[in-house]
């Protein structure tokens, strides 16, 4: 898959300002020579094949937004999910042996790092990490825990539950990375948009009014531009400004067990720096 460039907000008003100018100025341009009536001899017919297409972009570009929007909403959901399990291991890990407590603190302090410094740069930038190695360290601590007590067998389980709900939420917030809609998708959607422009442009009338005609072509184009770049903005929730999603869940999380480290009095040396790198 491919990602179209980032949109921020002032790019977006540029180009759906820049789109209407064009469609406005192309249209008053041909209305110079354009016959009285337009170039239409049935304009009832006309408008009857203008409604298929017009109906054809509309129905295609809502399927698109719909499944954008879904994968826009799955990382959405995913990103604060995943946060929230890392803080309840984090309390859960209290109620394990003390000689791997220390690992597995640790480790999900270093993993919630990780992932706002290291994986979510990558995202933004139109790629899916592979693996967070935080990830396999915690599973390799895991693995050293012998849980005697019913707590700590109970705590045991229940450890292992909340793994298996953080990587299926970690899936969830790295599937809308790269995005899901491919190039052929693009491709059909822009070109269904210039069909529509061109179509529209001969409707150029040289007995109408220039104001009804800009406004015309002018409000057909600025509602294709806006459905255009609205895909974009869902297709890209990490990489474009419009709705760029942030780890703020993670951020709160990290400041929370922070919080209770302090409070626990833990002073076990983190094997990671401030971004989540090995130390």
């Amino acid at each position: 898959m491919r990602r179209v460039g980032h949109v921020s907000l002032l790019l977006g008003i540029v180009i759906l300002v820049a789109a209407v100018t064009v469609a406005v100025a192309a249209m008053l341009l041909i209305r110079r020579r354009a016959p009285e009536g337009g170039y239409f001899a049935d304009s009832d017919r006309a408008s009857g094949v203008f409604g298929v297409l017009a109906t054809g972009f509309a129905i295609f570009a809502g399927f698109v937004i719909f499944l954008a929007f879904t994968s826009y909403d799955q990382s959405r959901t995913g990103a604060p999910t995943e946060a929230l399990i890392l803080l309840q291991q984090y309390e859960t890990a209290q109620f394990l042996p003390t000689k791997a407590r220390g690992r597995l603190t640790g480790g999900l302090v270093c993993y919630g790092r990780y992932v706002v410094h290291q994986e979510w740069p990558r995202m933004q930038d139109g790629s899916t990490p592979a693996v967070n190695p935080w990830g396999i360290e915690l599973f390799r601590a895991f693995k050293t825990v012998d849980p005697r007590t019913n707590a700590e067998q109970s705590a045991y389980q229940k450890w292992l539950d909340q793994t298996s709900d953080r990587e299926e939420a970690r899936r969830d917030r790295v599937h809308g990375a790269e995005g899901i809609v491919p190039t052929p998708v693009w491709i059909i959607l822009f070109l269904t948009a210039a069909t529509v422009f061109v179509y529209l442009l001969f409707y150029a009338d040289s007995g109408e009014r220039a104001v009804s005609q800009a406004m015309m072509v002018g409000s057909a184009t600025a509602v294709v531009t806006v459905t255009l770049l609205a895909i974009t903005a869902l297709d890209n929730p990490y990489g474009s400004r419009l709705g760029r999603l942030q780890p703020t869940a993670m951020e709160r999380t990290l400041s929370t067990v922070g919080e209770v480290r302090k409070t626990l009095n833990d002073t076990t040396a983190l094997p990671c720096d401030e971004t989540g790198g090995a130390l």
